[in-house]
């Protein structure tokens, strides 16, 4: 059996064996930052429990991101690094950045030690380089998990170190070491996957009438400044067209959301979506943001959609993300300088057209995956010699 030196608990921290039973196997998994990483965090976190039930699990985040809410919210422990990013909009705010760095190592390195992980999974944030750097060190087996279409830094410089590199799409050789890949496609949420739910009940969750086309717009969980702004200008546009909309405005611009769809039957519209379950089943056409999340979830489900990638995000992921699917005949893409004008017109267009629709759906769908968790979760606990 696999002996792994985690210099902690013991000289020589051994893997436990069977099937949950013994030592518990445990197991860091860092990053966070977005739903995109959170979430199949999560997901990767309930199939390691499913397959070997007796796996502890300790999340490692940056204090003050949406993992600190969310991690505890799906009944997992999460320890808060004092680490930020790189800020690439305002250069100055980055001089304490190499005193943060410092602290978030010296942290990794107690929250190491107390806990004696197996193995450390990373999946993109903050909070994944210091980690797994220190976790290599330390001869404590590392994983990759890499969503978008574009390499972050971090999991580029960490991947000549790491066990194994799961990896959303193909073609990710130009990144990482070939041997160690693993194409398994992206963690969806379990609400997402396993639902289940009746257009026709979908559409009565939201009043909405079930002969109309309906368009549901999303924009993360921040929402979308070009996409809020260009659903605004051409909504009476879109209704006169005889559609009705989901709108997912994010807190910044919720009270003017609400303000437009005031009086209007065929408009729903939240600051947040708790039931996304509910919207995809509802829609016929999406709007979104091209985040790895967004995208793993539309393929899964082979909706027709528009994307509008936010042009700011590391390396340009999502535009990177987004012309994958389009160069697949997969998806509609809109930069983020044209949405005012062009991202409406061109969804109320898709909407009226079946054949497109169907076109796309199909496509898209191709890129889906089921069950990336279960994948991924069966990998790592082969790789360290706890399953077969």
């Amino acid at each position: 059996m696999t002996q792994v030196n985690t210099n902690t608990r013991s000289a020589t921290s051994s893997l436990p064996t069977g099937e949950g039973r013994g030592e518990a196997l445990r197991v860091i998994i860092a990053g966070g930052g977005t739903g995109g990483h959170i979430f199949p965090a999560i997901a990767i976190a309930n199939a390691l429990q499913k397959q070997y039930p007796n796996t502890e699990i300790l999340f490692v985040g940056a204090k003050g991101k949406m993992e600190m809410e969310k991690v505890p919210q799906a009944g997992y422990r999460i320890e808060g690094l004092d680490i930020a990013g790189f800020n690439r909009s305002a250069l100055w705010k980055n001089i304490l950045l190499p005193v943060k760095l410092l602290k978030s190592f010296w942290q990794v390195r107690v929250i190491i030690r107390k806990f004696a992980p197996h193995l450390v999974v990373g999946v993109g944030g903050y909070s994944t380089f210091p980690v797994l750097r220190f976790a290599q060190a330390k001869g404590i087996p590392t994983f990759i998990h890499e969503a978008n279409s574009f390499a972050g830094k971090s999991n580029m410089l960490l991947a000549k170190g790491a066990t194994k590199v799961y990896t959303g799409t193909g073609g990710m050789e130009q990144f990482f070491p070939a041997e160690k890949i693993m194409v398994t496609g992206n963690p969806v949420r379990t609400s997402i996957a396993n639902a289940s739910i009746a257009k026709a009940d979908a559409l009565k969750f939201f009043g909405f009438d079930a002969n109309k086309k309906t368009i549901l717009v999303v924009g993360g969980s921040l929402g979308a400044k070009a996409i809020n702004e260009a659903v605004d200008k051409h909504l009476d546009t879109l209704l006169a067209e005889g559609l009705q909309l989901i709108w997912q405005t994010g807190k910044p611009y919720g009270a003017r959301g609400k303000e437009r769809a005031e009086g209007k039957a065929s408009v729903w519209v939240n600051e947040f979506i708790t039931q996304m379950e509910q919207a995809y089943a509802a829609a016929d056409v999406v709007i979104s943001r091209a985040g790895a999340m967004s995208v793993a979830e539309l393929s899964m489900l082979g909706k027709p959609t528009v994307f509008v990638p936010y042009p700011f995000a590391a390396e340009d992921h999502q535009t990177a993300n987004a012309q994958y699917l389009v160069q697949k005949g997969a998806a509609l893409m809109v930069k983020d300088g044209e949405a005012i004008d062009k991202v409406v017109p061109l969804a109320i267009s898709l909407a009226k057209d079946e054949q497109q629709q169907v076109q796309l759906s199909q496509n898209i769908k191709k890129e889906g995956v089921q069950n990336a968790d279960e994948i991924i979760a069966a990998s790592i606990l082969k790789e360290v010699g706890v399953a077969k």
